[in-house]
């Protein structure tokens, strides 16, 4: 039996393994960075710099990828076609929406080393739009890895306990006579760690 266990360890070792990442909500650079490792192969123990043991990596829903800051608007993709007056810019924005799958493959590409091996290791990345999937890859996967950041809740899919049990930034002044809030007598607003008095006009704070 312990042979038998160890040969099915070398089999799994040496086969080219199907992963599938969930790109929702996600920086391309975190989703890059997962890809080159499994491309590679660099999370074998038979890696070898010059083998060529990676494995295949399915990349779903890069249609809804993620961007911190105004990168959408900010970052640069540059090409050339190699001809007088080729010199092309486009924003990643502009990108995306002609293509949802290149800002992802471009990213992987970047992260893979340069050398002959890049071109093979790309052909095992499979980069899907949207979460449907083709009958002969789905029956292939035999791993789905983890997402590298949280996806951030929306408010409409908090419960209403939890609403009510989320911490308040300041509590305003109740009249006991009218049980109504007085404006006259709103205390210091203790802001993201910021004592601001009312009618300050600090950004962040909001005006009573």
């Amino acid at each position: 039996m312990s042979s038998f266990s160890r040969s099915a360890q070398q089999w799994a070792t040496f086969a080219r393994s199907w992963f599938l990442i969930d790109a929702r909500m996600q920086p391309p650079g975190k989703i890059a960075s997962m890809c080159s490792v499994r491309l590679q192969g660099k999370h074998k123990p038979i890696y070898h710099a010059l083998s060529d043991c990676g494995d295949h990596v399915v990349v779903i829903n890069s249609r809804h990828i993620a961007f911190s800051g105004n990168k959408w608007e900010q970052k640069v993709y540059s090409s050339h076609t190699g001809y007088p007056g080729g010199f092309k810019q486009v924003t990643a924005a502009q990108l995306h929406h002609k293509d949802p799958k290149a800002i992802v493959k471009l990213a992987v590409y970047g992260m893979l080393p340069r050398n002959l091996h890049r071109r093979t290791m790309m052909q095992r990345l499979h980069i899907f739009s949207d979460d449907a999937l083709p009958d002969d890859i789905r029956a292939n996967l035999t791993e789905e890895l983890q997402q590298p950041r949280a996806i951030p809740r929306k408010l409409s899919e908090y419960t209403p306990e939890e609403v009510e049990a989320f911490p308040r930034l300041w509590t305003p002044y109740v009249n006991p006579d009218t049980s109504l809030v007085c404006r006259k007598h709103l205390q210091v607003v203790v802001c993201w760690g910021l004592s601001y008095h009312r009618r300050t006009s600090a950004i962040g704070c909001v005006l009573y």
